[in-house]
């Protein structure tokens, strides 16, 4: 059979259209999007409420969307369903100490929430679980890890005041610097420009009274013939 022949373009079609699918399935699944912020460490003071922050973005958008918070990737502690864009969540099910603080008919579509009194054993991993089903059931997540602590360590700044403080003097003896060049380069041009003065008052002096070649005194009456 030639390589040309219909034939053969039914046979390779198959293949090139799994490809093609393929590459739309990939890119559906990749459209959804979970975050729990800039960093993904939280540290609680012991007996005190925490937020867990959470967002998710799709660019299809979403219908019955599910969302899932797990304590350490297998206790459920809160279960929302989110019907479309214009509606905020209905909940499924929920630890008693858990609060739900988001919002997802605002800007960012915000699934965080609030656990209540949290005790040393609160302390592990939090993961925020989405699934899509209008991208064929897609689903991503991101964890959180929480450390719960008896109280909290201030931060010793002494060596980043020291570096600042370091840091100002020589931009300040800089400028001080600069200032001075400033005025020692204005009082050398005054100064020179002094003496030019000087120069040229002396070049244009009268010398009549002082009997000096070239002087009035001096000048004589031409020879007669």
């Amino acid at each position: 059979m030639a390589p040309g022949s219909p034939a053969a373009h039914r046979r390779a079609a198959p293949p090139l259209l799994a490809a093609l699918l393929g590459l739309h399935v990939l890119a559906i699944v990749f459209a959804l999007e979970v975050s729990v912020g800039k960093t993904n460490t939280v540290t609680a003071l012991n007996n005190t409420d925490v937020l867990l922050p959470c967002i998710f973005s799709t660019c299809i958008g979403f219908q019955d969307l599910v969302f899932t918070w797990y304590f350490n990737s297998t206790e459920l502690i809160y279960q929302g369903k989110i019907k479309n864009k214009a509606t905020e969540p209905t909940l499924v099910s929920r630890n008693p100490r858990v609060e739900f603080v988001g919002s997802t008919t605002s800007k960012e579509n915000n699934i965080s929430i609030v656990l209540s009194s949290v005790e040393f054993s609160d302390a592990g991993k939090y993961t925020c679980h989405v699934k899509n089903p209008l991208e064929r059931n897609a689903q991503h997540n991101a964890t959180i890890t929480l450390t719960v602590v008896h109280k909290m360590v201030e931060t010793d700044n002494t060596v980043t005041l020291i570096i600042v403080g370091v840091v100002g003097g020589l931009i300040g003896l800089l400028i001080l610097f600069m200032l001075i060049k400033r005025v020692v380069l204005f009082i050398i041009k005054k100064t020179q420009d002094g003496k030019k003065e000087c120069l040229v008052s002396s070049s244009g002096n009268d010398n009549t009274e002082n009997g000096l070649a070239g002087s009035k005194a001096e000048q004589k009456a031409p020879p007669k013939a």
